[in-house]
């Protein structure tokens, strides 16, 4: 990748291999049954696609299920469990909720705290949850700061407690948490091979359905033909963040959404993009945010102490690629260059 490149990464999905004639290692065969569908959810588009015998019956349950985690997990759903917690800041939540949350300040606690889901107001004050951008006073970032705290969310069972000024988004996870619950949908309705982007942020369940691994390419939007990267990957999410996903400008200066919980600016951590491999969805989602936030030596460093749990391909702000050694054989750039590989 040449060095001063302007990077949009998004991930889109590469089925490029026809089914074969014969059964392959995952028992199904060329008259294999594939269903797909495509909805709105969560602020942006979804495809899921699906092979088997109950093909449509495992769609039609995990649209179904996006639709109710939509409503139960967004900020702005009447009778959602977020919404409702953030406006009387006590309540009773579903199961999935506190399943959530909880899941939420544990990565907070091992991310120490770079991944918060209590950066709500902070959101709010920059306008990236209502889109009336602004940039707020340095004054204002600190009284706001001062309710960013993922310790201080109490949940006692089902009840969920949050001190005065606290919001909750769990933007930043819901969609890997789904995308886990699709992949269980597709397992209990007999599906074996299966593969779908919720915006972008990519699950597969096994293998194609001729065997070979699935092909998840890593492009570049300034030229819609051409990738920098593919990774090949068998039961993992690919999930990517990237500043260049929601942003605004004022006065020649872009500002992104991804917020240091710590200094309430956009983060300035020498990354551009990062894109996280792993058998859980959830995990990936808010770790490709933290990472992002770590920068490339930190989010080394972190990798090297959670190599069991994940792999990352890190971009920098000059346009040179690492790569986590686990993906050495599983990823591929676009040009035939070499990343560099951390160990």
């Amino acid at each position: 990748m040449k060095k001063h490149f302007r990077i949009f990464i998004l991930i889109s999905i590469l089925i490029t291999a026809a089914l074969c004639g014969c059964t392959d290692k995952n028992g199904l065969s060329a008259d294999t049954s594939k269903e797909t569908a495509e909805l709105f959810a969560m602020d942006t588009v979804m495809n899921l696609t699906a092979y088997g015998e109950n093909a449509k019956q495992a769609i039609n349950a995990a649209s179904d299920e996006i639709k109710r985690l939509d409503a139960v997990f967004s900020i702005s759903s009447s009778g959602g469990d977020i919404k409702s917690i953030n406006e009387t800041g006590s309540g009773s939540v579903s199961s999935d909720t506190a399943a959530l949350i909880n899941r939420a300040t544990d990565i907070s606690k091992n991310t120490d705290g770079l991944f918060d889901c209590t950066i709500a107001p902070v959101m709010d004050a920059w306008g990236f949850t209502t889109k009336n951008y602004r940039i707020p006073e340095t004054t204002e970032l600190k009284t706001l700061l001062a309710s960013v705290d993922y310790n201080k969310i109490s949940i006692t069972d089902n009840t969920v407690t949050l001190p005065e000024n606290m919001k909750i988004d769990l933007g930043g996870i819901a969609k890997g948490f789904t995308s886990n619950r699709i992949m269980e949908i597709f397992s209990q309705n007999g599906v074996s091979s299966g593969i779908i982007s919720l915006g972008g942020n990519v699950q597969a369940l096994g293998s194609k359905p001729d065997g070979s691994p699935w092909r998840i390419a890593i492009q570049d939007p300034i030229n819609i033909n051409s990738t920098f990267a593919v990774l090949n990957v068998e039961n993992k999410a690919v999930i990517t963040s990237g500043g260049y996903q929601r942003y605004f400008e004022k006065d020649g200066k872009k500002y992104h959404h991804i917020i240091n919980p710590r200094t309430g600016y956009p983060a300035d951590s020498g990354l551009i993009s990062v894109t996280i491999v792993s058998s859980d969805g959830t995990l990936a989602d808010a770790l490709s945010t933290a990472l992002f936030i770590m920068g490339k030596d930190q989010a080394a460093d972190y990798w090297r102490k959670h190599s069991s749990d994940f792999e990352a391909v890190l971009v920098t702000e000059n346009g040179d690629v690492c790569i986590t050694q686990g993906l050495e054989n599983s990823f591929e750039m676009s040009d035939g260059s070499a990343a560099e590989i951390i160990i």
